[in-house]
């Protein structure tokens, strides 16, 4: 689980080279993704004789549009801003989840919980600082996580529908096909930098297939710490890599953000 959460960034981490120090456009890094994953993906389904029910599930492509918004909209905030501080915006789709599981999926909701959510949501804002120059690509990076919000909805609405691998090559083909238009179009010319193509598709790929295998092997409540680990990460390879630290509103708002989230798992575990 911890190296799922570390390749989540580390795929984004490469996608903003390529759009910065390569000049290719963030739909194209986004499509070529979905192309990378959709291969691996088939060869997983189809080489396990895993069900493909989900296939002809609508909602199944209603998710995958939900996280085929969320990785444009990530890609697009990391070409200009920070990436650990796209990452603490982007947390906002944890906390939305909340309340439209509650709201949709008729999950409980109790005052401790739902004042952590408030204090969440303000470690967001201290992140994004919305009307204190905010920009358009921290915008990018909270609507990155509204769609993340509501993939992670129709994620637990689909639970059960459909083994974990079907579900994630329903989610890939849907990015492939959708976004092969303007990725083609904005097809890249010269040097095509194999490495970070490799690295953005297969890092991202390999972090959603270690979280499914890691919720095969152990509960959700007890896996559930290490999804804060991806604040960390990005905030490592930003530093590392970009040289990016974040300044002191933003390294509050993720503090914040780590607080809430691991007093609310304590919360669910007492329960």
């Amino acid at each position: 689980m911890a190296v799922a959460m570390t390749m989540i960034p580390l795929g984004d981490t490469a996608g903003k080279l390529l759009i910065q120090q390569h000049g290719m456009a963030p739909v194209f890094v986004a499509w070529a993704r979905f192309a990378l994953g959709t291969a691996l993906a088939a060869a997983i389904v189809f080489g396990s004789g895993a069900g493909l029910a989900p296939l002809r599930d609508w909602r199944s492509y209603l998710r995958g549009a939900f996280i085929v918004g969320t990785i444009v909209c990530m890609l697009t905030a990391v070409a200009t801003e920070p990436i650990a501080t796209v990452f603490a915006a982007f947390f906002i789709g944890p906390l939305l989840s909340y309340l439209l599981s509650v709201l949709f999926l008729g999950e409980s909701v109790g005052p401790r919980r739902t004042a952590l959510l408030v204090l969440g949501f303000a470690g967001v804002l201290l992140a994004v600082r919305p009307g204190f120059g905010m920009t358009p690509g921290l915008g990018f990076a909270v609507l990155a996580g509204v769609f993340y919000g509501c993939y992670l909805t129709a994620s637990r609405w689909l639970s059960g529908r459909g083994s974990p691998q079907t579900l994630l090559l329903a989610q890939l083909a849907l990015g492939f096909v959708v976004l092969g238009p303007p990725g083609l179009a904005a097809w890249p010319e010269g040097d095509w930098a194999w490495g970070p193509l490799a690295v953005s598709g297969g890092a991202s790929f390999l972090g959603n297939l270690l979280l499914l295998a890691a919720y095969r092997l152990m509960p959700a409540t007890r896996l559930a710490p290490f999804i804060y680990f991806q604040l960390v990460a990005a905030t490592a390879l930003g530093a590392a890599v970009f040289g990016e630290w974040p300044d002191g509103p933003t390294l509050a708002g993720i503090g914040l953000l780590l607080a809430t989230g691991f007093a609310s798992l304590a919360l669910r575990r007492d329960r």
